[in-house]
């Protein structure tokens, strides 16, 4: 439990300052949308760029547990997809919607949760997984639920002109751009030079603590405005459940690996939903609203889902 609580209250944290700075106004006008921008146009970019720049083939040369973490996060924002799709709607952007309700259902807080506590349940040997884990989720899973949202933003023009329409547009955000870059430059051999690690680090180190504040200020300026409470539950459930409940039969059950390696598969899935959702959700104009209160609802009740997880690794 104190593991838990010393990684999660500076996340409360984050969020309470965003929320209080919300409602004291003492960020101005347009604080929100501002500081979400600089998240996904700038520093979230950078994290991905140096993430893949720099990976090693030893970290990712994992094929079981890429396979049982991915199956069972693809299997739940499926499941999040189908739920959202099925809710009474006019039709309107009903693609992008799910999509987003997918991702947040499946959309694990790796690099600000999972690290730190990989770290200290496993030790040095939890950060592969983990680090593993982070790419697929920022950039498998993200790059999946915005090609659908551009698809939906990009129809109605035929199959062929819609797909070009698709593929210039993922290509142009810095969220698709930037870990494909940063994969080129580490097929080339190239490296990143000291000053332009460090550039990415300064600015990719900002984008949790930046995302968390938004979170709070989004939380301040609708506070008034109830969120459809249901759709809240189900995504909580599919994230703090579902997605490490299917995961743990793909570690244990179907695919064959090492015990640390299955454990932090399992661990890693039961984290809470990350801010990815919400900063796609807030840059496109979908339901926001949901999407940020499961990140916080999430992050609340994963205190007793993932102690008694903790409890269970012993």
């Amino acid at each position: 439990m104190h593991a838990v609580l010393s990684v999660l209250l500076p996340i409360f944290g984050l969020i309470l300052a965003g929320f209080v700075c919300g409602r004291r106004g003492w960020l101005g006008a347009g604080a929100t949308d501002g500081l979400n921008r600089f998240v996904v146009r700038l520093a979230l970019p950078a994290e991905l760029f140096q993430s893949m720049a720099t990976v090693t083939r030893a970290q990712v040369d994992h094929p079981a547990f890429v396979g049982a973490f991915t199956a069972g996060m693809l299997a739940t924002f499926a499941a999040g997809f189908a739920a959202d799709w099925r809710r009474p709607a006019d039709g309107r952007n009903r693609l992008s919607g799910a999509a987003i309700e997918g991702l947040t259902s499946s959309y694990a807080n790796t690099a600000f949760i999972g690290i730190p506590l990989c770290l200290g349940v496993f030790g040095p040997a939890g950060l592969p997984p983990v680090v593993l884990a982070t790419l697929l989720t920022v950039c498998a899973l993200f790059a999946l639920a915005i090609a659908l949202v551009e698809l939906d933003l990009q129809s109605g023009h035929g199959i062929a002109r819609t797909l070009l329409r698709v593929v210039g547009a993922l290509l142009r955000n810095p969220l698709v751009a930037a870990p494909l870059l940063g994969i080129a430059v580490n097929l080339c051999g190239l490296g990143l030079g000291g000053p332009v690690q460090h550039f990415t680090s300064l600015l990719g180190d900002a984008a949790s603590p930046c995302a968390l504040v938004t979170i709070g200020l989004f939380l301040a300026e609708t506070a008034g405005r109830p969120a459809p409470a249901g759709a809240v539950a189900r995504l909580v459930a599919a994230k703090l459940l579902l997605q490490p409940a299917l995961t743990a039969v793909l570690a244990f059950a179907v695919f064959r690996m090492p015990l640390l390696w299955a454990q932090a598969a399992v661990l890693i899935a039961a984290l809470p939903t990350g801010t990815g959702p919400f900063m796609l959700a807030r840059l496109y104009g979908r339901e926001a609203d949901i999407a940020s209160r499961a990140t916080l609802v999430s992050t609340v009740l994963s205190l007793a889902t993932v102690s008694a997880l903790l409890a269970w690794i012993g």
